[in-house]
């Protein structure tokens, strides 16, 4: 009897997490190794040779990440087609996939409702006490020092306050029109958007909520800093879902600690995690979330419908959607 016939189609190893339509075109296109490196414990990020190797023994053809590095000895693989599920791909060399001729596409904005959703979560929690709230609750320390939650809970409504945007792009939109249905007014600064309203000294200015969303470059890295929350509204808010690097956090500590700010909502820290001694930490007016924002089902589908639509486009011979080196075709 003759062996099995081995596939014709392209084979490719996924190790980014995916799921729902996306990731079942995926497997009608291509024979799919998917192994996806947030399943695995301990956490596993491949470097460029690990990944090299792997890709070897895969004998795969299409690559599609999400952290791992791909340059180096990577690109010396016979790839036809790389995706990196990510809106700023970093983790891929670009110049060095462009050289060898290798088309690289990605997913901008899969994460934006998320972040747009955590944006709000974090207002909310941070204007309405609600974690503070909850450990008293926990505690059995309703009663706090012979007051009543009324008491020490109280808050101004968000309807009618102006929240300033900072950074209108797929996840500034995203949570624009979340605010504006919650009856927010809603001011942006983006140098690069047309559509936005303000200048950042005006948007600093007018704002009672101010909500972090450019990404870090060497222009927008510490932007917002003691010069600026001091010239920001007694007592305004300030959301960061984006990069602890936009922000000086010895000047958000102490606009905190002095008053001048009433509260902070914060998504990311400098190294991924604060000190446990860090002042922030026992500030209850500031509400802090390990870089979850994106970490949603939803992101995962939608990254996968983006990725595998678009191997779909490449396979064809068209030119795909969010194709970042065009050169290449």
């Amino acid at each position: 009897m003759g062996g099995v016939a081995e596939s014709t189609r392209p084979r490719a190893l996924v190790t980014s997490p995916l799921r729902g339509p996306g990731l079942d075109k995926l497997h009608q296109l291509l024979d799919v190794v998917y192994d996806p490196w947030i399943d695995q414990q301990p956490l596993r990020i491949y470097n460029s040779d690990q990944l090299a190797e792997r890709i070897a023994a895969e004998r795969a053809t299409v690559l599609i990440v999400e952290t791992d590095s791909v340059k180096g000895a990577v690109l010396e693989q016979p790839l036809v087609a790389i995706a990196s599920t990510r809106g700023d791909p970093n983790n891929v060399d670009m110049p060095a996939c462009t050289a060898a001729g290798i088309p690289v596409v990605n997913a901008p904005g899969r994460n934006a409702d998320a972040v747009a959703e955590m944006a709000i979560a974090l207002l909310f929690s941070v204007n309405r006490w609600v974690v503070p709230a909850d450990a008293d609750v926990r505690k059995g320390d309703v009663y706090a020092g012979g007051t009543i939650p009324y008491q020490r809970f109280r808050s101004w409504e968000l309807k009618g306050q102006t929240v300033g945007i900072v950074g209108l792009g797929a996840v500034g939109r995203a949570l624009a029109w979340r605010l504006e249905g919650l009856g927010l007014k809603v001011i942006s600064y983006d140098p690069f958007n047309p559509a936005a309203t303000h200048s950042l000294p005006d948007l600093l200015a007018e704002s009672d909520i101010v909500s972090m969303h450019a990404p870090v470059t060497p222009d927008t890295a510490g932007m917002i800093g003691a010069s600026e929350f001091a010239s920001m509204k007694d007592g305004a808010v300030f959301i960061n879902t984006a990069r602890a690097q936009l922000h000086d956090t010895d000047a958000l500590v102490a606009a905190l600690q002095s008053g001048k700010l009433a509260g902070a909502g914060l998504d990311h820290f400098v190294g991924e995690m604060l000190s446990t001694d860090h002042p922030l930490i026992g500030m209850t007016n500031v509400v802090l979330t390990p870089h979850i924002g994106g970490a949603t089902y939803d992101t995962e589908a939608r990254q996968a419908s983006m990725i595998a639509d678009d191997i779909e486009r490449l396979l064809k011979g068209d030119r795909p959607r969010f194709l970042i080196n065009p050169e290449v075709m």
